[in-house]
């Protein structure tokens, strides 16, 4: 019996099921479309929704520093947390001016993850690495193009380029589990 590609780079403990991966991707595909739905709500929601996040960090942050039983860090610990809930505050209460500070590093984030993915096309090549690539080079691209019209870009364009992103990582994703469900039913 000869191994398949996939099956012979993973162990029995760590083989994904292809359902599962089938169906991260179509989760990936509806949170695509209901980001292209709206691109402007799609961005104030997730300013706010990081405010309300980082709020929560700070509070626990400030809280975890009274209630130490040692006061060493105690400070910093404090300013951290206060940062946090600070931040917190300034995105939910100004999402518009938020998101366009989270839009810059959205971009850079773009970049990176853009970046690997295509690092990783190389390395799955055989697995549809030629969708993983063009999903890499769509997020250096949207990542270069927000950087480009940055400040205007500010609102829509992180919604946009969300949508485009996960549309194009979900398609990966069904690709590569309904590779995995082929490999499973030839072995069994």
């Amino acid at each position: 019996m000869t191994a398949s590609p996939i099956s012979g780079r993973l162990s029995e403990t760590s083989d994904p099921s292809w359902w599962g991966t089938i169906l991260v991707g179509v989760i990936f595909i509806f949170a695509g479309i209901f980001v292209l739905g709206d691109l402007v709500t799609a961005t104030v929601i997730s300013t706010m929704l990081i405010g309300v996040l980082l709020l929560v960090a700070g509070l626990a942050e400030v809280f975890q520093a009274f209630s130490t039983q040692h006061w060493h860090g105690f400070a910093l610990r404090l300013l951290v947390g206060i940062l946090y809930a600070v931040c917190g505050i300034m995105l939910m209460t100004d999402p518009a001016r938020a998101s366009v500070i989270l839009t810059l590093i959205f971009a850079l984030s773009l970049i990176a993850s853009g970046c690997v993915r295509v690092v990783q096309a190389i390395q799955y090549w055989a697995l549809f690495g030629p969708l993983l690539l063009i999903s890499g080079l769509i997020g250096i691209v949207a990542g270069l193009i927000i950087l480009a019209k940055w400040p205007i870009s500010g609102l829509w364009v992180l919604g946009l380029v969300v949508g485009i992103d996960l549309l194009s990582h979900g398609i990966w994703w069904l690709f590569f589990g309904s590779r995995l469900r082929q490999e499973r039913s030839a072995t069994h």
